[in-house]
């Protein structure tokens, strides 16, 4: 990254996006012109495209072996994606990371930084020098283009003075305005070396590699554990956060690592940079705020353009056929996605943002890998080789991954070919009333645990108008009904409201919840 101040920036402008699939279920060797041609809605999970009206998603028909030769570009046609920028050559870097004042968390990061680094050894330098507008109507990192990794924080504020939490919520908006265009935190880093760095300079030289970086807040940022008023902000509390995510059947969830004051999000094709991102606005919160949780996620788990291919899960399945894209008409993404004007009377200031919701979700991969193939692909629904859906015998490419599913298909004994317990009968869609949910979630390895079995899965996200009629439902169903949840565990859960974009002359994160 480069030390140039921050109004001496070259960002290219850019637009919304959108991101949505399914909640465990499949990349894809073909995308777009192949769904262009049929137009039918294909993917399902909690978060994927609608029934047949609004199966507008067509991503691009790409090879796999080409996968990695297609840069997940920023939509430059003036729907709601967004413009990049190239410039010299440069190279993304993949490290192995440590960091005192993150401990584990940067530790699992270590692990996983090179999960797609096959794909970035061979993407064109344009993924690498790509950088999103921080300002806007809406906050990047949403429907913006996936980025290959993923590091996400959430923050208990210790402060008691509204005016501390101003400061710090200034002091945030100033330093990931300036990552997110390739600078160093201050500029040019100071010469008097007495004084320690404004920017603690892992990304010095550096290229922005995408970088975006997403806020939010939650329930405690308004009351404390018995309900009183912390900031003066009471009156302003979304009732969606007032009520809370309600309890799921199976739910194993961690206090400790659920919920939270204040969310922050970075998201890049280089997961050093995300790391540099949580470090350093971490390291501004000191006094402030304190780290409550933080994930790491790699090998994305959802399409949000047209431009990518659907990506792969933890289980080697397809995962997002559908999902919301950014390209997806302003009428459906203010439909699912995008908060309106009259949703919370209290709320108001929330126009124009949305809800993210979060799950830590264990994959058993020890007892996944042991099954035979045909209970793999009943659990799923769909082909594990070119993740066409069941009710498709005998699936001979990966453009039928986008074939409409036939629930009533049956095979010659009269038995349906896709179970009514598969993950895509219960999650999709047109199986739940055409709710839609914009999914970005990311894979996560944590290590190994005592007895030797790996602590890995899914970080779901999603972003969502509303969540008690397009998550909650279809996850209440999920886990109550779905065979695939033999194989999973839900560990940790997280509801924000993520404000509107931060526009120009806002001076900080979430401005509009305090004017």
């Amino acid at each position: 990254m480069s030390g140039k101040p921050a109004h001496e920036s070259d960002t290219s402008p850019v637009a919304d996006d959108a991101a949505q699939d399914e909640t465990l279920d499949e990349p894809q060797d073909e995308t777009a012109q192949a769904q262009q041609e049929s137009q039918a809605p294909t993917s399902e999970g909690p978060g994927n495209s609608a029934s047949a009206p609004d199966a507008a998603e067509q991503p691009e028909e790409v090879s796999a072996s080409d996968e990695a030769d297609q840069p997940e570009k920023p939509d430059e046609s003036g729907t709601p994606g967004q413009a990049g920028k190239s410039g010299a050559k440069g190279t993304s870097r993949r490290a192995m990371f440590t960091g005192a004042g993150l401990g584990a968390a940067l530790a699992g990061l270590a692990g996983v930084a090179g999960g797609r680094a096959w794909e970035a050894s061979r993407r064109p330098e344009d993924g690498i020098l790509t950088t999103y507008p921080f300002r806007g109507d809406h906050q990047a990192g949403i429907t913006t283009p996936a980025q290959d990794n993923m590091f996400t924080a959430a923050f208990d504020v210790s402060a008691t003075d509204v005016e501390d939490l101003k400061t710090l919520l200034s002091e945030w908006a100033v330093a990931a305005e300036q990552m997110t265009a390739g600078e160093l935190i201050g500029g040019q880093p100071s010469s008097n070396k007495q004084l320690p760095p404004k920017d603690t300079g892992e990304t010095w030289g550096y290229k922005p590699n995408g970088l975006t970086i997403t806020f939010g807040v939650g329930k405690g940022l308004f009351v404390d554990a018995e309900g009183n008023d912390r900031f003066g902000l009471a009156a302003r509390m979304p009732a969606i956060l007032k009520e809370g995510m309600p309890s799921f059947s199976g739910d194993q969830l961690h206090a400790a690592q659920s919920d939270g004051d204040l969310l922050v999000q970075a998201c890049s094709n280089d997961a050093q940079v995300c790391v540099h991102a949580i470090r350093n606005l971490t390291r501004i919160a000191f006094g402030t705020a304190t780290l409550r949780w933080s994930q790491v996620g790699y090998g994305r788990t959802s399409s949000t353009s047209v431009d990518q291919e659907t990506p792969r899960n933890l289980f080697g399945f397809k995962d997002g056929t559908n999902n919301i894209k950014a390209e997806d008409s302003a009428d459906q993404l203010n439909k699912h996605l995008w908060v309106q004007k009259g949703d919370d009377a209290a709320a108001e200031w929330m126009t124009g943002g949305t809800y993210y919701v979060a799950r830590r979700i264990r994959m058993l991969a020890e007892i996944w890998d042991r099954l035979r193939l045909i209970e793999q692909e009943q659990t799923m629904g769909r082909d594990k080789r070119y993740g066409a859906p069941l009710s498709i015998a005998n699936p001979t490419k990966s453009s039928e991954e986008f074939t409409a599913v036939d629930y009533t298909a049956k095979d010659d004994k009269g038995e349906t070919l896709v179970p009514a317990d598969a993950h895509i009968a219960v999650v999709s869609p047109e199986q739940n009333q055409g709710r839609r949910m914009l999914r970005r979630g990311y894979n996560y390895t944590d290590g190994s645990d005592s007895l030797g079995l790996l602590q890995t899965g899914l970080f779901f996200i999603a972003f969502v108008r509303d969540p008690r009629t397009n998550f909650y439902p279809i996850l209440d169903r999920m886990t109550k009904s779905d065979a695939l949840q033999e194989y999973l565990k839900h560990e940790a859960s997280a509801l924000f409201a993520i404000p509107p974009g931060i526009k120009e002359g806002d001076t900080m994160v979430a401005a509009s919840l305090f004017s």
